[in-house]
């Protein structure tokens, strides 16, 4: 038996503000909320916990302060549980399930709070992009590292390349394509399925440098511009979308921006409940 007897097909606002708890902050059991979504169980829903982790750290906001892991007895079984703050569930809602018709009313519903960008789909893809563009910069590093190891001299140059392949044109070319200042990142300015494209272009990129062991500048400039194209290919062969006419999106840094306040708003409207 669940610990609680709750909605498994429809995802009640109301239920949901009931089971609040005040113990120095206001928070949810993770355990109660996964209910409320209509999960199975909590490990079920540890996927999208862990990446409203990776949202936490890709914001630069403390995650301690929003995500508590507790030992605790339900149905007399000692399980880790976690308190969690209303952004930490609000994050969680929107990278859970959305096939779930719980998780797709408790979307609406997070996100007719106070602080939405726009509508729930839209914040669920602001937010994938958060994580990809997180993953991106992760990948960066280490291809910059092994690229240099392999003999890499001019990393602009192996950088452009790749994009070259992707989009048949140089890094300033789709930047002036866009309207994007040269300050910046196109990849800042992408959405989540373009992200999600160059992230699997850089990484097997690397993973051909390392695995064929490639050596020197002009080699190494010619396997990413290589792998750019067949990335190309690809993403033409499925969708007929050559990469450089997809939509530019809004500059991931003021996304970044929407959901801290977002995280402030939220945290009013519990203050208030309080007061």
């Amino acid at each position: 038996m669940k610990q609680l007897d709750l909605f498994e097909d429809n995802f009640n606002p109301e239920n949901f503000e009931n089971h609040s708890i005040e113990n120095g902050f206001t928070f949810w059991w993770a355990s109660t909320l996964s209910d409320l979504l209509g999960y199975k169980n909590l490990e079920s829903l540890q996927n999208a916990i862990n990446k409203t982790i990776t949202v936490f750290t890709n914001l630069g906001i403390n995650i301690f302060e929003n995500i508590i892991q507790v030992e605790r007895i339900i149905d007399d079984k000692q399980v880790i549980d976690y308190k969690l703050s209303r952004f930490a569930c609000y994050l969680i809602v929107m990278n859970a399930n959305v096939k779930k018709q719980a998780v797709s009313l408790a979307q609406a519903y997070f996100a007719s709070l106070a602080g939405a960008i726009q509508n729930y789909l839209t914040e669920i893809e602001q937010i994938e992009r958060i994580n990809i563009r997180g993953e991106i910069s992760k990948h960066e590093n280490s291809i910059s590292a092994t690229f240099k190891n392999a003999g890499g001299e001019k990393y602009y140059f192996f950088q452009n390349a790749g994009y070259r392949g992707m989009y048949n044109m140089n890094i300033s070319k789709l930047r002036e394509l866009r309207g994007i200042d040269d300050d910046k990142s196109p990849l800042d300015f992408m959405g989540s399925t373009e992200l999600a494209a160059n992230l699997f272009r850089i990484t097997q990129t690397e993973e051909r440098i390392k695995n064929q062991k490639i050596k020197g500048q002009k080699n190494l400039e010619q396997t990413h511009e290589q792998m750019g194209k067949m990335v190309r290919d690809t993403m033409i062969r499925m969708s007929g979308t050559v990469p450089e006419n997809l939509p530019k999106k809004e500059d991931i840094k003021e996304v970044k921006k929407q959901l801290k306040q977002k995280n402030r708003e939220l945290k009013k409207i519990d203050t208030k409940k309080k007061n």
